[in-house]
């Protein structure tokens, strides 16, 4: 895969509402924890992890990474290598994307399936070496992707797995002014950015060894920065001594449904296909054989029975919320929930996204989002809604 494509749905996030397993977990701390606090953050507990939910406000931190450029901690997403020989073949059989055709420091968005053609998880893979591959995934599903790697490696030659998600920090840097933001942070001498979808090692003036990647979650431009974990707080200090305004989670998440990126844990889990979620494109049927492949080629064979579809508020009312219902017309019946759901801060409009059955899912379509008792109308646009 090569270019911008990549740039349609940008950086996996996972979701809070994962179940029970989580909720029986003690909450982690990220190494910025106390940054947060001493900032004023909103904290709360989401996917395993005590996270910054909003500093300024959703709405500031949001026009300041579509104006500007804004700081996350994604600390909490998880690093996996996987080495040998044999990686890119084996990897290809279990993601949807086409491995092989990665350059070395070229990454791609992809999906890795159950045997029904659930994901299991969505994430970025970048070929680090020839036969090296670094994988980066949501934080929810760290242990689940782990232990379902070193499953599917079991008897398997030339496969070694790596999980280093405890030793690093990351934070994304989101907005038009990312490339100015890192000329600020690195100082001279510190080198450019890597291209769009591209992975590169950086040796920094503080000593340490950074890894570049340049993709991003919110549709704008930006990149991602990963770092050993006892060096988190020097560099979120330096992204802000170069004007990134801190962000927390909830603009995050606005960011991303403005641009109709899915949200695993919510637009994606294991009940639904990539084919459903509108993700065909990450899917390369013609690559040979891969985990729940059978199940997508009998899904474009019969055609799809439900679709991830786009709906815009079109009267003012209160913002959608995921689990609302989602309508016909006119005191209709309930034909779907809303699996995301928000104000865009840019539109000033309520957004959100669900599974529709066949037949409702036409750009133009008229439908209700129930919002507690109370019908307001809608309709089924095209993606993205900005």
């Amino acid at each position: 895969m090569t270019g911008g494509k990549i740039d349609k749905i940008g950086w996996g996030v996972e979701s809070a509402g994962m179940g029970s397993d989580i909720e029986k977990c003690e909450v982690k701390q990220t190494p910025l924890a106390a940054r947060h606090v001493a900032l004023g953050a909103k904290m709360a507990a989401f996917a395993g992890w005590e996270m910054p939910i909003q500093y300024a406000g959703i709405m500031a931190e949001h026009l300041a990474v579509r104006s500007e450029a804004g700081v996350f901690d994604i600390s909490h997403m998880g690093q996996i290598w996987v080495r040998g020989e044999a990686a890119a073949q084996w990897l290809n059989g279990l993601l949807t994307n086409d491995v092989a055709i990665l350059e070395v420091a070229q990454g791609q968005y992809t999906l890795m399936l159950n045997e029904k053609g659930g994901v299991i998880d969505d994430l970025i893979i970048y070929r680090s070496g020839e036969n090296e591959f670094f994988l980066v995934v949501n934080a929810s599903c760290i242990e689940l992707d782990w232990a379902w790697l070193q499953k599917q490696a079991t008897d398997v030659e030339g496969i070694e797995l790596e999980n280093e998600s405890d030793e690093y920090a990351g934070l994304a840097i989101q907005g038009p002014r990312a490339v100015e933001v890192w000329a600020a942070m690195a100082g001279e001498g510190g080198g450019a950015l890597p291209a769009r979808n591209h992975i590169v090692r950086v040796p920094a003036h503080n000593g340490d060894d950074l890894i570049l990647c340049r993709t991003g979650y919110t549709g704008e431009d930006g990149f991602e920065l990963f770092c050993p974990a006892a060096s988190a707080q020097f560099w979120w200090d330096a992204a802000l001594a170069a004007g990134c305004a801190p962000c927390g989670l909830g603009a995050r998440d606005t960011l991303r449904l403005e641009k109709g990126y899915p949200l695993n844990g919510s637009d994606l889990d294991q009940q639904h296909t990539p084919l459903e979620a509108g993700l065909g494109f990450f899917v390369k049927m013609d690559k040979g054989d891969f985990v729940g492949r059978e199940v997508l080629l009998e899904q474009k064979e019969k055609g799809l029975l439900r679709r991830l579809c786009a709906i815009r508020m079109v009267v003012k009312g209160p913002p959608p919320r995921p689990h609302y219902a989602v309508c016909v017309t006119d005191g209709g019946e309930q034909i779907a929930e809303l699996s995301s759901g928000g104000l865009s801060p840019s539109l000033k409009q309520g957004i959100g996204m669900a599974y529709l059955p066949k037949g409702y899912g036409k750009v133009g379509t008229e439908l209700e989002i129930d919002v507690r008792g109370k019908r307001y109308a809608a309709e089924v646009v095209k993606k993205p809604f900005v």
